[in-house]
């Protein structure tokens, strides 16, 4: 009889038995205990790896058992069991109790169960150590910044700006906690928002400025630009030397449309962008979204996922792995809608796997992303003198550069009483995201108060520490508080339906309102703007022009206070644009959503083209 054949897997699982027994014999010694999970890890068996530090800790006796408890600790948590993990790294503080790092994971794990001020008060008894070496030191560091973090992710932005002042005072040279101390000083206008802390001077804080805080605190685009070049430099960005898309075949057919977002839910970009996906011209084009959009439940999400073809969810796949899908679907135009914005993803973009990847919506300035090419842009928002300033060349459409969505749930009109608005007031609006405000035009804007009697200011209520800044602003200038009113956050059908309630629109710079100023003109409300020298302090200048307004887009901060103060103090010229805009606005270039398309597509296709022919 011919001896039978033992399979792999049946080895394994007697090796793995064996092991296993012999951590239940408590003579395996500590070190062979670590050498033996990590290999199992290695080899994708981490729930083995768990295993055998469980049954060692259940039968060893060991003066060191709190380091195999940290260890399982980490193995549990890359299982994603954190309530295992908690009470691994629980145990390890039992034998323990300073042992730094196992409280630290154990906040991470209270973090991921949801349970925020226990990860908080784990976080804390470590950041309130003294510091002697450079380890503990390093310890405290992590503490203090994922304090800050959480701290921010829940809103509570004093006490994430505390954290991070802490962490900075200590260790200045932090490139990501300076990004985050700007940020939440913009969040909260809180002026000056370059406050020098610790060695960090106003230059060490400008210079570490992440991209999007960049946007809002100058229109100079040579500091744009430069950001950008750090924010790719310091996370090293560099593109394949042979792109993936050239080792696909040579595609012939219909043109195959990528859109790369993890923003295709309820928010600005696909609030915007709906319309976009359902109008492709499904003779010519094929559409893919490639996304790590969190399913919020909306009736936008439903309406996304429908507008296109095909929807590819990579959001558990590595950036290679999701490179590697979109080459293999034969991906001829690829749109980034993210850029640098939070959350994106350029490492997909720098392996190349289309062979055009074009720019668009979500970050409205150069990215200086290694592999992405292209630009949407009008001759408004980009300007010949602009072009040195952008990795990017630009796709110049034959009107606006921005898509809208003609569909838009509109809610019941509300009255000026419900908000808390005087019915005989000249309603000024600025309901711009308050991290776009900056000291200056909000002092301008508390000059045109000042110059139009019976006015008032209507602000988004976007969080307490924001508010009070404004207000001791105000106070700052002989502005009473009472004429800032501040509107809470409201479903998009009901906030588009509370626009009209407001006389003039006034945009931030240099950071213009993107959406927020196509739902402004959508609703017929005039917008007053100032258009700079960067993509981003022209948009809504551009917005106005193709809706047929070009004068209320100004050229300065001096002629847009001046028109402010004109306006305020002539209603009736506000209520002929009001006119205007309810009768013409929506039949306008910038609202004609199915002529936007047809050029996109004409450029799409035309880039397209001329690769397949290269």
């Amino acid at each position: 009889m011919s001896s039978q054949t033992v399979s792999p897997p049946a080895v394994r699982e007697a090796a793995l038995e064996q092991l296993f027994a012999q951590a239940r014999s408590g003579r395996m010694p500590l070190p062979e205990l670590f050498d033996s999970a990590g290999r199992l890890t290695q080899q994708g068996l981490s729930e083995a790896s768990a295993r055998l530090y469980e049954d060692w800790l259940a039968h060893t006796a060991s003066p060191l058992r709190h380091l195999a408890c940290f260890n399982w600790g980490v193995v549990l948590g890359t299982l994603g069991r954190a309530a295992d993990a908690e009470q691994a790294y629980r145990r390890a503080l039992e034998t323990a109790p300073d042992f730094a790092q196992a409280r630290l994971n154990l906040g991470h794990q209270l973090e991921q169960l949801g349970r925020h001020d226990e990860a908080l008060a784990q976080w804390r008894s470590i950041a309130l150590q003294s510091a002697p070496d450079d380890a503990t030191l390093q310890l405290r560091l992590h503490a203090l910044n994922n304090s800050a973090r959480l701290c921010e992710q829940l809103r509570r932005f004093d006490e994430a700006e505390s954290w991070l002042r802490q962490s900075l005072e200590l260790a200045p040279a932090q490139p990501g906690p300076i990004q985050h101390y700007v940020h939440l000083r913009q969040k909260q206008c809180a002026w000056p928002v370059y406050q020098p802390v610790g060695a960090l001077t106003h230059y060490h804080l400008l210079a570490g400025t992440s991209a999007l805080a960049m946007l809002s605190a100058t229109d100079d685009p040579a500091l744009h630009m430069l950001a950008a070049q750090r924010f790719v430099l310091e996370r090293g960005y560099k593109s394949l030397s042979t792109p993936l898309h050239a080792k696909q075949p040579l595609r012939t057919g219909k043109i195959r449309i990528g859109y790369l977002s993890g923003d295709l839910h309820m928010h600005a970009v696909g609030l915007l962008t709906a319309e976009l996906y359902e109008t492709h011209d499904r003779e010519r084009f094929e559409v893919h979204a490639f996304c790590w959009s969190r399913e919020d439940g909306s009736p936008l999400r439903a309406r996304l996922k429908a507008g296109v073809d095909k929807v590819w969810p990579i959001g558990s796949l590595s950036d290679e792995a999701a490179a590697q899908l979109i080459a293999q679907q034969g991906i001829d135009v690829l749109v980034d809608l993210q850029g640098l914005t939070s959350g994106a993803r350029p490492a997909i973009l720098t392996q190349r796997p289309a062979p055009v990847q074009v720019s668009y919506l979500g970050f409205p300035g150069t990215c200086g992303i290694p592999g992405v090419d292209w630009v949407i842009a009008d001759r408004y928002v980009m300007p010949p003198e602009l072009l040195p300033y952008s990795s990017e060349r630009p796709i110049y459409l034959p009107g606006c550069y921005q898509v809208s969505d003609r569909q838009r749930e509109i809610g019941a009109a509300p009255t000026r009483a419900q908000y808390g608005l005087p019915e005989d007031s000249f309603v000024f609006c600025a309901f711009n995201n308050n991290f776009k405000f900056t000291e200056e035009v909000f002092r301008l804007w508390m000059r045109v108060l000042h110059a139009v009697p019976n006015s008032v200011l209507w602000l988004l209520a976007d969080n307490e520490w924001a508010q009070e800044n404004m207000r001791r602003a105000a106070d700052a200038q002989g502005v009473a508080r009472e004429r800032l009113v501040f509107a809470p956050r409201v479903a998009p059908p009901d906030y588009l339906a509370r626009l009209p309630l407001a006389d003039l629109f006034l945009d931030t710079f240099p950071y213009n309102g993107g959406t927020t100023a196509s739902d402004v003109l959508w609703m017929g409300l005039p917008l007053l703007t100032c258009s700079g020298r960067s993509y981003i302090s022209r948009m809504a200048g551009s917005l106005l022009t193709h809706v047929g307004l070009p004068e209320l887009a100004t050229g300065s901060l001096a002629e847009y206070e001046r028109m402010a103060v004109l306006l305020g103090n002539t209603p009736a010229r506000v209520a002929s644009y009001r006119r205007y805009l309810t009768e013409q606005g929506r039949q306008s270039a910038l609202f004609d959503t199915p002529r936007f398309v047809r050029g996109l597509e004409a450029e799409f296709e035309r880039l397209a083209l001329e690769h397949r022919k290269s």
